[in-house]
Protein backbone atom coordinates (compact mmCIF):
# COMPACT_ATOMS: atom_id res chain seq x y z
CA UNK A 1 0.00 0.00 0.00
CA UNK A 2 2.74 2.61 0.77
CA UNK A 3 4.43 1.89 -2.55
CA UNK A 4 1.13 2.16 -4.40
CA UNK A 5 0.39 5.52 -2.81
CA UNK A 6 3.92 6.69 -3.53
CA UNK A 7 3.56 5.62 -7.16
CA UNK A 8 0.36 7.57 -7.60
CA UNK A 9 1.94 10.64 -6.04
CA UNK A 10 4.97 10.41 -8.33
CA UNK A 11 2.71 9.94 -11.32
CA UNK A 12 0.81 13.08 -10.34
CA UNK A 13 4.07 15.02 -9.93
CA UNK A 14 5.32 13.91 -13.32
CA UNK A 15 2.12 14.78 -15.07
CA UNK A 16 1.98 18.13 -13.31
CA UNK A 17 5.58 18.83 -14.23
CA UNK A 18 4.84 18.00 -17.84
CA UNK A 19 1.98 20.48 -17.86
CA UNK A 20 3.85 23.26 -16.03
CA UNK A 21 7.37 23.11 -17.50
CA UNK A 22 7.46 25.55 -20.41
CA UNK A 23 9.75 23.51 -22.62
CA UNK A 24 7.86 20.27 -21.94
CA UNK A 25 5.94 18.65 -24.70
CA UNK A 26 2.26 17.90 -24.85
CA UNK A 27 0.93 15.14 -22.60
CA UNK A 28 -1.12 12.56 -24.42
CA UNK A 29 -2.52 9.12 -23.77
CA UNK A 30 0.89 7.48 -24.16
CA UNK A 31 2.43 9.71 -21.49
CA UNK A 32 -0.47 9.03 -19.13
CA UNK A 33 -0.04 5.30 -19.76
CA UNK A 34 3.70 5.54 -19.00
CA UNK A 35 3.00 7.32 -15.70
CA UNK A 36 0.43 4.71 -14.69
CA UNK A 37 2.80 1.88 -15.61
CA UNK A 38 5.39 3.53 -13.37
CA UNK A 39 2.88 3.73 -10.52
CA UNK A 40 1.96 0.05 -10.97
CA UNK A 41 5.63 -1.01 -11.01
CA UNK A 42 6.32 0.97 -7.85
CA UNK A 43 3.39 -0.78 -6.17
CA UNK A 44 5.11 -4.17 -6.61
CA UNK A 45 8.67 -2.89 -6.27
CA UNK A 46 9.29 -4.50 -2.89
CA UNK A 47 8.14 -7.93 -4.08
CA UNK A 48 9.76 -7.81 -7.54
CA UNK A 49 12.54 -5.20 -7.22
CA UNK A 50 14.54 -6.01 -10.38
CA UNK A 51 11.52 -6.27 -12.69
CA UNK A 52 9.97 -3.13 -11.25
CA UNK A 53 13.25 -1.23 -11.59
CA UNK A 54 13.62 -2.24 -15.24
CA UNK A 55 10.04 -1.22 -16.05
CA UNK A 56 10.32 2.11 -14.25
CA UNK A 57 13.69 2.92 -15.86
CA UNK A 58 12.36 2.26 -19.35
CA UNK A 59 9.08 4.07 -18.71
CA UNK A 60 10.74 7.16 -17.24
CA UNK A 61 13.28 7.40 -20.06
CA UNK A 62 10.44 7.20 -22.56
CA UNK A 63 8.47 9.77 -20.57
CA UNK A 64 11.45 12.13 -20.51
CA UNK A 65 11.98 11.74 -24.24
CA UNK A 66 8.30 12.38 -24.96
CA UNK A 67 7.69 15.44 -22.77
CA UNK A 68 11.18 16.43 -21.57
CA UNK A 69 10.15 16.06 -17.90
CA UNK A 70 13.63 16.89 -16.59
CA UNK A 71 15.07 15.63 -13.33
CA UNK A 72 11.59 14.82 -12.01
CA UNK A 73 11.66 11.76 -14.29
CA UNK A 74 14.43 10.33 -12.10
CA UNK A 75 12.43 10.27 -8.86
CA UNK A 76 10.70 6.97 -9.50
CA UNK A 77 13.92 5.38 -10.78
CA UNK A 78 15.79 6.52 -7.67
CA UNK A 79 13.18 4.83 -5.48
CA UNK A 80 13.47 1.50 -7.31
CA UNK A 81 17.29 1.68 -7.30
CA UNK A 82 17.23 2.11 -3.51
CA UNK A 83 14.82 -0.80 -3.02
CA UNK A 84 16.84 -3.06 -5.34
CA UNK A 85 20.04 -2.22 -3.45
CA UNK A 86 18.30 -2.88 -0.14
CA UNK A 87 17.08 -6.24 -1.49
CA UNK A 88 20.64 -7.23 -2.41
CA UNK A 89 20.59 -6.62 -6.19
CA UNK A 90 23.52 -4.22 -6.17
CA UNK A 91 24.72 -4.92 -9.72
CA UNK A 92 21.23 -4.57 -11.15
CA UNK A 93 20.74 -1.30 -9.27
CA UNK A 94 24.06 0.06 -10.54
CA UNK A 95 23.26 -1.06 -14.10
CA UNK A 96 19.83 0.64 -14.01
CA UNK A 97 21.46 3.82 -12.74
CA UNK A 98 24.00 3.81 -15.59
CA UNK A 99 21.32 3.08 -18.20
CA UNK A 100 19.05 5.87 -17.00
CA UNK A 101 21.87 8.42 -16.67
CA UNK A 102 23.26 7.49 -20.10
CA UNK A 103 19.88 7.73 -21.77
CA UNK A 104 19.01 10.94 -19.96
CA UNK A 105 22.36 12.55 -20.84
CA UNK A 106 22.26 11.37 -24.48
CA UNK A 107 18.80 12.85 -25.00
CA UNK A 108 19.70 16.15 -23.33
CA UNK A 109 22.88 16.48 -25.44
CA UNK A 110 21.00 15.66 -28.63
CA UNK A 111 18.42 18.33 -27.91
CA UNK A 112 20.75 20.99 -26.47
CA UNK A 113 21.61 24.19 -28.35
CA UNK A 114 23.11 27.53 -27.50
CA UNK A 115 23.65 27.97 -23.75
CA UNK A 116 22.15 24.64 -22.75
CA UNK A 117 25.38 22.58 -22.39
CA UNK A 118 26.14 24.18 -19.04
CA UNK A 119 22.60 23.41 -17.87
CA UNK A 120 22.94 19.84 -19.12
CA UNK A 121 26.20 19.43 -17.21
CA UNK A 122 24.71 20.73 -14.00
CA UNK A 123 21.66 18.51 -14.36
CA UNK A 124 23.81 15.46 -15.09
CA UNK A 125 26.03 16.15 -12.07
CA UNK A 126 22.96 16.49 -9.87
CA UNK A 127 21.47 13.22 -11.10
CA UNK A 128 24.82 11.44 -10.75
CA UNK A 129 25.02 12.48 -7.11
CA UNK A 130 21.44 11.36 -6.49
CA UNK A 131 21.96 7.94 -8.04
CA UNK A 132 25.23 7.35 -6.20
CA UNK A 133 23.46 8.29 -2.97
CA UNK A 134 20.53 5.96 -3.76
CA UNK A 135 22.86 3.02 -4.41
CA UNK A 136 24.88 3.68 -1.26
CA UNK A 137 21.73 4.15 0.83
CA UNK A 138 20.32 0.82 -0.39
CA UNK A 139 23.60 -0.93 0.41
CA UNK A 140 23.74 0.63 3.89
CA UNK A 141 20.13 -0.33 4.59
CA UNK A 142 20.82 -3.94 3.61
CA UNK A 143 23.97 -4.08 5.72
CA UNK A 144 22.08 -2.64 8.66
CA UNK A 145 19.36 -5.23 8.24
CA UNK A 146 21.97 -8.00 8.10
CA UNK A 147 23.69 -6.58 11.15
CA UNK A 148 20.46 -6.48 13.14
CA UNK A 149 19.66 -10.05 12.11
CA UNK A 150 23.16 -11.14 13.14
CA UNK A 151 22.81 -9.38 16.51
CA UNK A 152 19.47 -11.08 17.09
CA UNK A 153 20.94 -14.46 16.15
CA UNK A 154 23.89 -13.93 18.49
CA UNK A 155 21.51 -12.98 21.29
CA UNK A 156 19.51 -16.16 20.73
CA UNK A 157 22.69 -18.26 20.66
CA UNK A 158 23.95 -16.57 23.83
CA UNK A 159 20.66 -17.25 25.58
CA UNK A 160 20.70 -20.87 24.43
CA UNK A 161 24.30 -21.21 25.61
CA UNK A 162 23.41 -19.78 29.01
CA UNK A 163 20.52 -22.22 29.30
CA UNK A 164 22.75 -25.13 28.33
CA UNK A 165 25.39 -24.07 30.86
CA UNK A 166 22.74 -23.70 33.56
CA UNK A 167 21.36 -27.15 32.78
CA UNK A 168 24.85 -28.65 32.80
CA UNK A 169 25.66 -27.03 36.12
CA UNK A 170 22.34 -28.18 37.53
CA UNK A 171 23.10 -31.71 36.37
CA UNK A 172 26.56 -31.61 37.92
CA UNK A 173 25.14 -30.31 41.19
CA UNK A 174 22.44 -32.99 41.12
CA UNK A 175 25.05 -35.71 40.69
CA UNK A 176 27.16 -34.23 43.47
CA UNK A 177 24.19 -34.27 45.83
CA UNK A 178 23.44 -37.86 44.84
CA UNK A 179 27.04 -38.91 45.58
CA UNK A 180 27.00 -37.16 48.96
CA UNK A 181 23.71 -38.76 49.92
CA UNK A 182 24.93 -42.16 48.83
CA UNK A 183 28.25 -41.87 50.66
CA UNK A 184 26.83 -40.54 53.92
CA UNK A 185 23.11 -40.99 54.44
CA UNK A 186 22.77 -44.30 52.63
CA UNK A 187 25.60 -45.81 54.66
CA UNK A 188 24.12 -44.62 57.96
CA UNK A 189 20.63 -45.89 57.19
CA UNK A 190 22.05 -49.22 56.00
CA UNK A 191 23.92 -49.61 59.30
CA UNK A 192 20.73 -48.86 61.27
CA UNK A 193 18.75 -51.33 59.19
CA UNK A 194 21.36 -54.09 59.53
CA UNK A 195 21.79 -53.56 63.27
CA UNK A 196 18.03 -53.56 63.83
CA UNK A 197 17.70 -56.76 61.77
CA UNK A 198 20.45 -58.46 63.79
CA UNK A 199 18.83 -57.43 67.06
CA UNK A 200 15.45 -58.80 65.95
CA UNK A 201 17.06 -62.03 64.78
CA UNK A 202 18.95 -62.55 68.03
CA UNK A 203 15.86 -61.84 70.12
CA UNK A 204 13.83 -64.43 68.24
CA UNK A 205 16.74 -66.89 68.34
CA UNK A 206 16.65 -66.72 72.14
CA UNK A 207 12.89 -67.25 72.13
CA UNK A 208 12.09 -63.65 73.01
CA UNK A 209 9.64 -61.34 71.32
CA UNK A 210 11.45 -58.31 69.84
CA UNK A 211 10.42 -55.01 71.42
CA UNK A 212 7.89 -53.00 69.34
CA UNK A 213 10.30 -50.07 69.19
CA UNK A 214 12.93 -52.31 67.60
CA UNK A 215 10.47 -53.57 65.01
CA UNK A 216 9.44 -49.99 64.26
CA UNK A 217 13.10 -49.03 63.76
CA UNK A 218 13.59 -51.93 61.39
CA UNK A 219 10.50 -51.05 59.35
CA UNK A 220 11.28 -47.32 59.30
CA UNK A 221 14.84 -47.91 58.16
CA UNK A 222 13.62 -50.16 55.34
CA UNK A 223 11.15 -47.47 54.22
CA UNK A 224 13.84 -44.82 54.43
CA UNK A 225 16.18 -46.90 52.28
CA UNK A 226 13.46 -47.44 49.70
CA UNK A 227 12.64 -43.74 49.50
CA UNK A 228 16.31 -42.79 49.39
CA UNK A 229 16.94 -45.19 46.50
CA UNK A 230 14.02 -43.64 44.61
CA UNK A 231 15.40 -40.16 45.21
CA UNK A 232 18.90 -41.15 44.15
CA UNK A 233 17.46 -42.76 41.03
CA UNK A 234 15.94 -39.43 40.04
CA UNK A 235 19.04 -37.42 40.92
CA UNK A 236 21.35 -39.71 38.98
CA UNK A 237 19.34 -39.50 35.78
CA UNK A 238 21.96 -37.67 33.77
CA UNK A 239 19.87 -37.24 30.63
CA UNK A 240 16.84 -35.75 32.32
CA UNK A 241 16.25 -33.16 29.64
CA UNK A 242 16.16 -35.78 26.89
CA UNK A 243 13.67 -38.01 28.69
CA UNK A 244 10.35 -38.62 26.99
CA UNK A 245 7.42 -41.00 26.98
CA UNK A 246 9.52 -43.52 25.07
CA UNK A 247 11.29 -44.13 28.41
CA UNK A 248 8.02 -44.85 30.18
CA UNK A 249 8.57 -48.67 30.35
CA UNK A 250 11.95 -48.11 32.04
CA UNK A 251 10.36 -45.74 34.57
CA UNK A 252 7.55 -48.21 35.33
CA UNK A 253 10.00 -51.04 35.81
CA UNK A 254 12.08 -48.96 38.18
CA UNK A 255 8.98 -48.06 40.16
CA UNK A 256 7.92 -51.72 40.39
CA UNK A 257 11.36 -52.57 41.73
CA UNK A 258 10.57 -50.26 44.67
CA UNK A 259 7.57 -52.42 45.54
CA UNK A 260 4.87 -50.24 43.92
CA UNK A 261 2.54 -52.16 41.57
CA UNK A 262 1.99 -50.07 38.44
CA UNK A 263 -0.28 -50.54 35.45
CA UNK A 264 -0.28 -48.43 32.31
CA UNK A 265 -2.96 -47.70 29.71
CA UNK A 266 -2.25 -45.90 26.43
CA UNK A 267 -5.20 -44.74 24.35
CA UNK A 268 -5.42 -42.95 21.03
CA UNK A 269 -2.84 -43.17 18.29
CA UNK A 270 0.69 -42.56 19.62
CA UNK A 271 2.53 -39.86 17.71
CA UNK A 272 5.78 -37.95 17.81
CA UNK A 273 5.38 -35.12 20.31
CA UNK A 274 7.26 -31.81 20.45
CA UNK A 275 10.33 -32.23 22.62
CA UNK A 276 9.08 -29.92 25.38
CA UNK A 277 5.69 -31.65 25.54
CA UNK A 278 7.27 -35.10 25.52
CA UNK A 279 9.62 -34.19 28.37
CA UNK A 280 6.86 -32.55 30.41
CA UNK A 281 4.58 -35.59 30.06
CA UNK A 282 7.37 -37.90 31.22
CA UNK A 283 8.17 -35.66 34.19
CA UNK A 284 4.54 -35.62 35.30
CA UNK A 285 4.47 -39.43 35.33
CA UNK A 286 7.84 -39.59 37.05
CA UNK A 287 6.91 -37.14 39.80
CA UNK A 288 3.51 -38.79 40.26
CA UNK A 289 5.04 -42.24 40.71
CA UNK A 290 7.72 -40.84 43.03
CA UNK A 291 4.98 -39.38 45.23
CA UNK A 292 3.15 -42.72 45.25
CA UNK A 293 6.32 -44.48 46.40
CA UNK A 294 6.93 -41.88 49.09
CA UNK A 295 3.47 -41.23 50.50
CA UNK A 296 1.00 -43.92 49.45
CA UNK A 297 2.46 -46.88 51.36
CA UNK A 298 1.51 -50.17 49.74
CA UNK A 299 -0.90 -48.57 47.26
CA UNK A 300 -0.92 -49.52 43.60
CA UNK A 301 -0.68 -46.91 40.87
CA UNK A 302 -2.18 -46.64 37.42
CA UNK A 303 -0.72 -44.50 34.64
CA UNK A 304 -2.79 -43.39 31.65
CA UNK A 305 -1.56 -41.62 28.50
CA UNK A 306 -4.24 -40.45 26.08
CA UNK A 307 -3.38 -39.01 22.66
CA UNK A 308 -6.29 -36.78 21.76
CA UNK A 309 -6.92 -34.36 18.91
CA UNK A 310 -4.97 -31.27 19.95
CA UNK A 311 -3.50 -32.44 23.24
CA UNK A 312 -2.02 -35.32 25.17
CA UNK A 313 -3.50 -36.16 28.57
CA UNK A 314 -1.37 -37.84 31.25
CA UNK A 315 -2.63 -39.07 34.60
CA UNK A 316 -1.20 -40.92 37.60
CA UNK A 317 -3.71 -42.29 40.14
CA UNK A 318 -3.09 -44.46 43.19
CA UNK A 319 -5.58 -46.43 45.29
CA UNK A 320 -4.18 -45.40 48.66
CA UNK A 321 -6.28 -44.42 51.66
CA UNK A 322 -8.76 -41.55 51.43
CA UNK A 323 -7.01 -38.20 51.91
CA UNK A 324 -9.20 -36.06 54.15
CA UNK A 325 -6.84 -33.17 54.91
CA UNK A 326 -6.04 -30.52 52.27
CA UNK A 327 -2.84 -31.30 50.43
CA UNK A 328 -0.07 -28.72 50.71
CA UNK A 329 1.82 -28.66 47.39
CA UNK A 330 5.48 -29.50 47.79
CA UNK A 331 8.42 -28.69 45.57
CA UNK A 332 7.59 -31.57 43.22
CA UNK A 333 3.97 -30.55 42.65
CA UNK A 334 4.88 -26.91 42.23
CA UNK A 335 7.58 -27.85 39.72
CA UNK A 336 5.13 -30.00 37.77
CA UNK A 337 2.54 -27.21 37.66
CA UNK A 338 5.10 -24.62 36.52
CA UNK A 339 6.40 -26.94 33.80
CA UNK A 340 2.91 -27.76 32.48
CA UNK A 341 1.45 -24.26 32.63
CA UNK A 342 4.61 -22.87 31.04
CA UNK A 343 3.74 -24.93 27.96
CA UNK A 344 0.14 -23.70 27.89
CA UNK A 345 -1.32 -26.77 29.59
CA UNK A 346 -3.23 -27.37 32.80
CA UNK A 347 -2.49 -29.59 35.80
CA UNK A 348 -4.73 -30.74 38.62
CA UNK A 349 -3.48 -32.68 41.63
CA UNK A 350 -5.50 -33.71 44.65
CA UNK A 351 -7.35 -36.49 46.45
CA UNK A 352 -9.25 -38.91 44.24
CA UNK A 353 -12.93 -39.38 44.95
CA UNK A 354 -12.67 -43.05 45.92
CA UNK A 355 -9.41 -42.70 47.83
CA UNK A 356 -5.83 -42.16 46.97
CA UNK A 357 -4.32 -39.30 45.03
CA UNK A 358 -4.70 -38.26 41.38
CA UNK A 359 -2.51 -36.14 39.11
CA UNK A 360 -3.94 -35.09 35.74
CA UNK A 361 -2.06 -33.01 33.15
CA UNK A 362 -3.35 -31.73 29.81
CA UNK A 363 -0.60 -30.66 27.43
CA UNK A 364 -1.26 -29.01 24.05
CA UNK A 365 0.52 -30.53 21.10
CA UNK A 366 1.69 -27.09 20.01
CA UNK A 367 4.02 -25.31 22.44
CA UNK A 368 2.66 -21.98 23.66
CA UNK A 369 4.80 -19.04 22.66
Amino acid sequence: MPFAIGGLVIAAVLLGNAFLVPEAGDVGLLEVALALVTAAALAVCRKYPVVAMAVVTAAMLAFHVRVHAGVSASFAVLGTVYVAGWAGYRISAALASVVFLTGFLAYDISTSSGGLPQQVGERTSLLLGWFVAANIAGLIARQRQAYLAQVEQRALEAERTREEMALRRAGEERLRIARDLHDSLTHSISVIKVQAGIAVHLARKHGEEPPPALLAIQEASADAMRELRATLGVLRTSDMDSAGLDRLPELLERTRSLGVPVTVEISGEPRTLPAEIDQAAYRVVQEGLTNVAKHAGSAAASVAVSYQGAEVVVSVIDDGPLVEQPVTPGVGLRGMRERVTGLGGTLSAGPAGSGGFAVLARLPLSVAS
